[in-house]
């Protein structure tokens, strides 16, 4: 049997396969799983995203299924417990950062009643394709990752520039960068 043509970044990781093959790209409108891709990509800032891929796992422990509405509440006894699990990253401003990031994700689900219906209005509600046929032609940024950021951040966020905006709406799908010889990139756009 041939094996799939894919993107080459997941390398022969089975982890990193298994979340190309079945997530990275896909359009998600679920808040929570939206809210854990937030985070989860800024944990990843100056790491490997193989990394926190990893250890997703024990960040959803640590961090209570990823629920704002529970995150927001947490206090300094909290943050010291996470700082003790060895199972994530331990870095005091990123946790710090997930406790603010929580409450204003709440405030924009109020706002906008979900945050769904305010993270899509940065590509106008669809995937933007951008029919990259090698890896050079993925960027770290666009224009809309640098309104995402710039508003994100007005609203209260950390962790949130605008190559951690670009990695998230990869994720979310919100942009298509499987290249265009990946399975996967033929996948999304019968969508």
């Amino acid at each position: 049997m041939k094996e799939k043509d894919r993107c080459t970044w997941p390398g022969n990781d089975t982890q990193m396969l298994a979340y190309h093959d079945e997530e990275w790209g896909t359009p998600l409108h679920d808040d929570r799983k939206l809210f854990e891709f937030i985070v989860l990509d800024g944990f990843q800032a100056g790491l490997s995203w193989s990394c926190i891929l990893h250890k997703r796992e024990n960040f959803r422990r640590a961090f209570d299924g990823f629920k704002p509405e529970i995150i927001a509440k947490y206090n300094e006894s909290k943050v010291e417990a996470l700082m003790q699990d060895s199972g994530i990253i331990r870095n005091r401003r990123k946790i710090e950062a997930t406790i603010g990031n929580a409450k204003a994700f709440l405030e924009i689900q109020k706002e906008f009643c979900s945050f769904d219906s305010y993270i899509w209005q940065f590509t106008d509600g669809m995937t933007i394709d951008k029919a990259c046929r090698d890896n050079a032609d993925i960027p770290v940024s666009s224009p809309e990752s640098d309104a995402m950021s710039k508003d994100l951040k007005k609203r209260g966020f950390r962790f949130v520039g605008t190559t951690i905006c670009y990695a998230f709406m990869q994720a979310a799908g919100m942009v298509n960068d499987h290249l265009v010889s990946c399975f996967r990139y033929k996948e999304l756009n019968k969508r």
